[in-house]
């Protein structure tokens, strides 16, 4: 078992978190708090499911759970683009990021499944 930093999904996940922190930093005082708050702690959620879902041999229920977690903050982006808390740039890549988790939390958990229950 790899350590959990040392995954690709970590390392875009971390990412996101940057990202995310640095975008809420320059969001309206009014909106900084709430919404940013909740978009921040979502991030921060997605990478402690990733060492959840690493330091377990049922994976499944963090996947699932991180993939939950990815849906509920692309709504979130995705409102603050249409509220102009922040650009269509910055918004770009950061679905760009929540992609690529989606596609590697996918994967992870196909392989998971396929290597608790092998074919007879």
């Amino acid at each position: 078992m790899a350590l959990h930093t040392q995954l690709p999904i970590y390392k875009v996940t971390y990412d996101l978190l940057t990202l995310v922190t640095t975008l809420t930093k320059n969001m309206d005082r009014d909106f900084k708090r709430s919404l940013g708050d909740d978009l921040r702690k979502d991030c921060v959620s997605l990478v402690r499911l990733v060492y959840r879902a690493n330091s377990t041999r049922n994976k499944a229920p963090h996947l699932e759970m991180l993939l939950e977690n990815l849906q509920v903050i692309e709504l979130t982006l995705r409102l603050s683009v249409d509220m102009r808390l922040i650009s269509r740039g910055q918004y770009a890549a950061a679905i760009e990021q929540t992609d690529k988790i989606g596609k590697q939390a996918q994967g992870w958990k196909r392989k998971s499944a396929a290597t608790a229950s092998p074919a007879a």
